[in-house]
């Protein structure tokens, strides 16, 4: 072997064995003194998840004016950096921005459009910061999701930003907290909370049931050739609305599971919404063949042939 071909060789070998080492060091993991964490609510089938890190108050002062050797600080920019915080400043001073945790900036995620405190705010991922006083909050959406702290924040790339009032509450909260409570089928209030405030503000989802056809037409559209399930969810949903107008979609999502394969499943569904329908022979009908199919393929049939039955005996 030539002594250039060795040279290449020692030399990749290093290569390789420099990406290795560096490899193994990013994998490495150690704790943290403000532990990661993540809460997620869906409301209606919209997901909010926040993520963030929970510094603890230990014995700290957390709230409070900048100190005068703070007062370089230029507008709103962040006095978030323990490298350089003097000793008895407040770890976060009014009228500056927190990244509202530590380490990485807080991430807000919402897979829908919402409104926050009535104002919208588009489906994606934010960074969430906050610009606290003593009577009001800023809560800021930034449309970079991804940074460290609040060190880089531009606010010219904020999709939202609210004012809220903050609780003074007795009990002291050792470690930042985000919680959601409390929650309704189209909202939930998010509650900030550390030391002696929470901070409250709600997300909305403005119309739950749009939201969830919108999304059960995406799946059915996206169904396989021989799923008949997916039409039969959809359609199940959209007969079981309180809205008038979506039967007909619900019955066409029927039609199109029988159309994939005749069930009992969905044999049973039509002819329960034929009868809601008031077309009464027709569902009767349709509810005899869903019971012989039923048998065939051996699924108890018992509580819907009571349901037949009533439904014959003008019960229902």
């Amino acid at each position: 072997m030539s002594s250039l071909k060795r040279s290449y060789i020692s030399f990749f070998a290093v290569l390789l064995t420099l990406s290795c080492g560096a490899l193994a060091l990013s994998q490495v993991r150690v704790p943290r003194p403000s532990q990661k964490a993540s809460v997620m609510q869906t409301i209606g089938v919209t997901d909010v998840t926040i993520t963030y890190s929970r510094p603890g108050v230990k014995g700290r002062k957390i709230w409070g004016d900048p100190t005068p050797a703070q007062a370089t600080a230029k507008g709103e920019a962040t006095l978030d950096d323990q490298n350089v915080r003097p000793k008895d400043a407040a770890i976060v001073p009014w009228g500056h921005v927190w990244r509202s945790g530590a380490n990485e900036a807080t991430m807000f995620v919402i897979t829908d459009d919402v409104l926050i405190n009535g104002q919208k705010l588009p489906a994606g991922s934010y960074s969430l910061h906050t610009i606290p006083t003593k009577d009001e909050w800023t809560i800021v959406f930034n449309g970079t999701s991804n940074q460290w702290g609040s060190f880089n924040y531009d606010p010219a790339k904020d999709t939202l930003r609210v004012k809220v009032k903050p609780q003074w509450v007795s009990e002291n909260q050792e470690r930042l907290e985000y919680s959601f409570d409390p929650v309704t089928d189209n909202s939930a209030q998010v509650n900030i909370r550390w030391e002696k405030i929470r901070v409250p503000f709600t997300v909305e989802i403005p119309d739950v049931a749009a939201i969830t056809l919108a999304k059960l037409r995406t799946a059915v559209a996206a169904a396989k050739p021989d799923d008949w399930r997916t039409p039969l969810q959809a359609a199940n949903y959209a007969l079981q609305s309180s809205n008038p107008a979506d039967d007909a979609e619900g019955m066409a999502w029927l039609d199109q599971s029988i159309k994939i394969k005749e069930t009992f499943q969905n044999l049973s569904a039509k002819a329960n919404a034929l009868y809601k329908a008031g077309k009464k022979e027709e569902a009767l009908a349709l509810a005899d063949q869903a019971i012989q199919r039923g048998k065939a393929d051996k699924v108890d049939t018992t509580n819907f042939e009571k349901r037949v039955a009533d439904m014959k005996a003008g019960k229902i």
